[in-house]
C-alpha cells in the first residue's frame, strides 16, 4: 500500500518545527509519524503532500492511502483505517483523518490524537515512546545488559552495538530503548522512559528524566526532563533542559539552561507564527522549542516557553526575548539579522563534521524559510 501524507493546516501552526519538514516527518516517541503508520501498515513506500519550498526533499508520488500528517496511530483508528474502502473518507467531525482517493464519507467515532501545536510532541512522548518501544520489540530479544549496571524494571531494549556501562537503568517508570551503536556512558542515571538514537550518546554523569527521546547521531549531557531532541543535535555540557523540543542541528552550550515554570505557577503562554502572538498552552510545565539548526553559547538562559525560529545564533549575559525570530544573530543585549550566506557557511561547517553535504536541495529549504520569515526580524511583538 502506497501512503501519502497531508501536511494540513497544522503545518502552520507546529512552526518553527515545520518550517523544514513535512507533519509527518516530526518525531514524537521513538518514530516519526510517517514511520509509525508505515510500520503498522506494512507498507514499503511513502510519501508527502507538503509546502511547495519542500517538496525537493519530500517529493509526492501517486498513492492509494491519504492520512493526515498530524495524526498518530492507535489499534481503533488503524482498524479504521484499514477498514476503508477505494473512494472512502474517513471524518471525525469535520476533520478528515484518511481517505482512500474519493470523498464517501465514513464517521470515526474512536479516540484520536491529531498533532497540531509543539508543545504536544513533548506532553505526548511518553504515550508515544510506550507504543513504539512495543512495535519495535515485539518479538525481538535484546541484546545482553552488562553486569556493571544498576537495573530496576525489565523493560530494557539494546539494539546490536548499543553499549551501556556502570549506569542506573530505571524501567519501572517506562521503557528503555537504545538504538543500534548508541551509548549511555559510565555514572549516567536514567529514569525511563527514553529513547536514544543510532548512534547517539549520553555523556559521563548524564541525568535523564523520562518520557524523553534523543534522536540519532547526538550527543546529550547534563539534566534532561520530558524532552525530545530530533537528530544531529547536541546539549553535551552541563545545564537543564526540561520539556523542550530540540530540531536537527541544533547545539546548547555548556551550563545553559531552560525555565520550564514560571515563578508564579501560572499558565505558559506561547509565542505563535499564526497569530503572531502569544498564546495560552494550557500547561503549566513549558520549556523551550528550538528549530533547526540553532545554537546558544554558553551560560544562556532561556525563558519559560521561549520559541526559537530557525537558524539562530544567541549568545550573552541575560535572557533572550521569548521570541526569537528565524535567521537571528545576537542576544538580550541586542540583535540583527543572521544574514544567509553567513547561516549557509556554518550549517555547511557543522554539517560536514557528520560527513553530510549541504546541497542545494537543503541551500534551497534554508533560502526558503528566510525569505518567508523576513516579517518577523523587525524586531516587534518579540517578547511578552
Amino acid at each position: 500500500m502506497d501512503l501519502v501524507f497531508h501536511d494540513g493546516p497544522e503545518f502552520a501552526t507546529l512552526k518553527p518545527l515545520t518550517w523544514t519538514r513535512p507533519v509527518a516527518d516530526l518525531r514524537v516517541g521513538i518514530l516519526t509519524i510517517s514511520e509509525k503508520w508505515s510500520r503498522r501498515l506494512a507498507s514499503t513506500t511513502f510519501s508527502f503532500s507538503t509546502q511547495p519550498h519542500l517538496q525537493a526533499k519530500f517529493p509526492e508520488h501517486p498513492g492509494d492511502l491519504h492520512l493526515r500528517g498530524g495524526l498518530l496511530p492507535n489499534e481503533d483508528l488503524l482498524d479504521a483505517v484499514q477498514a476503508l474502502k477505494p473512494g472512502q473518507k474517513l471524518l471525525a467531525g469535520d476533520q478528515w483523518l484518511a481517505h482512500r482517493n474519493g470523498d464517501e464519507a465514513v464517521a470515526y467515532t474512536g479516540d484520536y490524537h491529531l498533532l497540531q501545536y509543539p508543545e504536544q510532541i513533548f506532553a505526548w512522548n511518553g504515550r508515544e515512546l510506550e507504543a513504539d518501544y512495543d512495535l519495535l520489540t515485539a518479538g525481538r530479544s535484546s541484546q545482553p545488559i552488562s553486569s556493571t549496571n544498576t537495573v530496576l524494571g525489565d523493560r530494557i531494549f539494546l539494539e546490536p552495538g548499543a553499549k551501556v556501562e556502570a549506569a542506573i537503568l530505571n524501567a519501572t517508570t517506562g521503557p528503555i530503548y537504545l538504538a543500534a551503536d548508541s551509548e549511555i556512558m559510565e555514572g549516567s542515571i536514567v529514569r525511563g522512559g527514553l529513547a536514544l538514537g543510532e548512534h547517539s550518546q549520553l555523556k559521563l554523569g548524564t541525568k535523564i528524566y523520562g518520557p524523553t527521546t534523543i534522536g540519532p547521531h547526538s550527543k546529550v549531557g547534563g539534566e534532561v526532563n520530558n524532552s525530545v531532541i530530533w537528530g544531529y543535535s547536541n546539549k553535551g555540557h552541563d545545564g537543564f533542559l526540561g520539556n523542550a523540543v530540540l530540531g536537527q542541528w541544533c547545539n546548547i552550550g555548556a551550563d545553559s539552561n531552560n525555565s520550564n515554570l514560571k515563578n508564579n505557577y501560572d499558565e505558559v503562554r506561547r509565542w505563535s507564527y499564526v497569530s503572531k502572538r502569544f498564546e495560552r498552552t494550557g500547561m503549566q510545565f513549558c520549556g523551550l522549542i528550538i528549530g533547526d539548526h540553532s545554537k546558544c553559547g554558553i551560560n544562556t538562559m532561556f525563558n519559560t516557553g521561549t520559541v526559537v525560529g530557525v537558524n539562530c545564533n544567541i549568545y550573552g549575559a541575560g535572557f533572550p526575548r521569548n521570541f526569537v525570530a528565524d535567521f537571528t544573530w545576537g542576544g538580550p543585549q541586542g540583535t540583527t539579522e543572521y544574514t544567509l550566506p553567513k547561516a549557509l557557511a556554518t550549517a555547511a561547517r557543522v554539517m560536514e563534521r557528520r560527513g553530510i553535504a549541504l546541497d542545494a536541495v537543503e541551500s534551497d529549504i534554508l533560502s526558503a524559510v528566510f525569505d518567508q520569515t523576513a516579517e518577523f526580524r523587525g524586531g516587534t511583538a518579540l517578547a511578552e
